[in-house]
């Protein structure tokens, strides 16, 4: 599928996590503390929680209600309870825009641009 433009990357604020859909689908769109975005399935695999009202801490984005951490970069839980990973999206930078791929890839693996 082709990329959607979601919001300009200035209005993602630092360490902090923005919940959007796209087909339906829930997507937690993260700006780590260094400053680079990412996007991982919103759905804790814990439980039927939003991701995108957890912590960023580093480049892990943590479940408000059960502690469990997901890297940003693979998806992979981090930490129990949860143990299944969530689907990461490819994002892009384009023109000081975020445009997101809304095809979940279940590979764990960023590509590096």
């Amino acid at each position: 599928m082709t990329a959607v433009r979601i919001c300009p990357a200035a209005e993602i604020e630092l360490t902090s996590a923005v919940r959007v859909v796209i087909d339906d689908q829930p997507i937690a769109l993260v700006k780590d503390s260094a400053g680079e975005i990412f996007a991982i399935g919103d759905t804790c695999t814990h439980g039927d929680i939003s991701l995108s009202e957890g912590f960023v801490e580093d480049d892990t984005l943590e479940c408000w209600a059960h502690g469990s951490k997901f890297s940003l970069r693979t998806g992979q839980a981090l930490t129990l309870p949860a143990y299944e990973p969530v689907p990461v999206f490819e994002v892009t930078i384009v023109d000081g825009d975020v445009y997101l791929d809304p095809t979940p890839r279940f590979d764990y693996e960023r590509k590096e641009a």
